[in-house]
């Protein structure tokens, strides 16, 4: 069992091109506020990635909480508690 609340990392999200803080709670469930943000952004923000897919040349969209990068650091994460439990 894991000794924590909460663990969060923050990240450069080239999905969105921006800064997405990744969240994985004592549960394990995940939180991304990329997702948060641009899963069913608002007309605002809908205009923001355009705009800045437009200049990247490039669709700008959340791929979810399946992302690899969210579940790239539950793994990393998990990894890690794994290798403390065997060494106490």
């Amino acid at each position: 069992m894991v000794d924590w609340k909460l663990t969060a990392t923050t990240i450069y999200c080239e999905a969105v091109d921006d800064e997405v803080t990744l969240m994985v709670y004592k549960d394990w469930s995940v939180n991304c506020t990329g997702n948060d943000k641009y899963s069913q952004p608002s007309k605002e923000t809908l205009n923001l990635l355009k705009r800045k897919g437009k200049q990247l040349k490039r669709e700008l969209q959340c791929e979810g909480l399946d992302c690899h990068r969210v579940v790239g650091y539950k793994n990393k994460l998990d990894a890690e508690e794994a290798k403390r439990g065997s060494s106490v």
